[in-house]
């Protein structure tokens, strides 16, 4: 498979062949939707918790007696409907992570990847080449091949152009070795630089 490879001013500059292998590969939409809400859940710290009424402090005799007071019966002041009561159901501290293996990491991004390249959301960079890693250098970028929503760019071993691209709303900047599923498919356009793509390519080629 040829795509274009453009320059900073959005100008084709050349074509290059890209791998079959990770670019062209059928689309699976319930292997991506599995690892994307692996990785969501993985993300979680689990760490809420609340008092259930047996683990409130006090509220431990009827605060008046049962009958004759015309008050509804009660037992305890720190059950649910009182204030200071605990919680129904309260939420512990609980793992979320859900496991998924190495292949079917893998093959879900490949998957993505084809996805985003048939849709031609998938924009070839010959390079940021910046000469600081200056924020108006990225935006004018952008601007350039009219990226208004939001865009992930893929870089490789581009420290530059992750520091100048960083403070850009709706923006997300990574290394080509950090690429993930969610990544990909949360982003409505991708811009990858010629590297990121041969970086991509070792590592996912087989």
């Amino acid at each position: 498979m040829k795509v274009k490879v453009f320059n900073k001013l959005a100008k084709e500059v050349k074509e290059i062949e890209v791998s079959d292998v990770v670019f062209a590969r059928e689309y699976s939409a319930p292997l991506v939707h599995q690892v994307v809400v692996a990785q969501l859940a993985n993300l979680r710290q689990g760490t809420k918790s609340a008092l259930t009424r047996t683990e409130v402090r006090g509220g431990g005799r009827k605060p008046w007696r049962q009958k004759g007071t015309g008050q509804a019966r009660q037992g305890s002041t720190r059950a649910p409907q009182w204030i200071k009561g605990g919680v129904v159901f309260a939420p512990k501290p609980r793992d979320f992570s859900q496991s998924v293996n190495k292949t079917m990491r893998r093959e879900a991004l490949k998957s993505a990847l084809s996805k985003k390249l048939a849709d031609n959301e998938i924009t070839v960079l010959e390079s940021f080449d910046l000469t600081a890693p200056k924020t108006r250098e990225v935006a004018s970028v952008l601007k350039a091949f009219d990226f208004n929503r939001s865009t992930l760019i893929v870089v490789k071993d581009d420290a530059d152009a992750v520091r100048a691209a960083r403070n850009i709303d709706r923006v997300t900047v990574i290394d080509a070795d950090l690429i993930n599923v969610y990544d990909v498919v949360a982003h409505s356009k991708c811009l990858m630089t010629e590297a990121a793509i041969r970086s991509i390519e070792e590592a996912y080629n087989e």
